[in-house]
């Protein structure tokens, strides 16, 4: 199940670009905990949320003018993705290709919030 949540670096990273939505999971320090235990409630220990990768992209969706989307391709059996800039019509598309979607799904959310950053 912790391969659903993004990774420590990544959710630091939208925790920086104003992500503070309800989230089944943490990171204290490094460390995961998929649970809303006592560590998630403590105002007392500094954690960082540890959204799920489809919240990632729903957030960025919502908050930003960025859309991230994978994409399969059977055919030739892997995955690469693009983000679509929804003011300028602009699409960045990814220059290699990943054997797991979320390779390619982590690939996506660190070229968005790289973008984010930017901006």
């Amino acid at each position: 199940m912790n391969k659903e949540f993004i990774p420590y670096e990544q959710a630091l990273e939208l925790k920086e670009l104003g992500f503070d939505e309800q989230c089944l999971a943490c990171y204290l320090a490094d460390t995961l905990f998929t649970s809303n235990d006592i560590i998630y409630n403590s105002t007392d220990i500094p954690v960082i949320k540890a959204p799920l990768y489809q919240q990632a992209f729903r957030w960025f969706d919502e908050n930003t003018s960025f859309q991230g989307f994978v994409i399969a391709s059977l055919k030739e059996g892997h995955f690469d993705w693009e983000i679509l800039n929804l003011d300028t019509e602009e699409k960045i598309e990814c220059k290699e290709y990943y054997h797991t979607r979320l390779e390619a799904e982590l690939a996506c959310l660190k070229k968005l919030i790289e973008i984010v950053k930017n901006k």
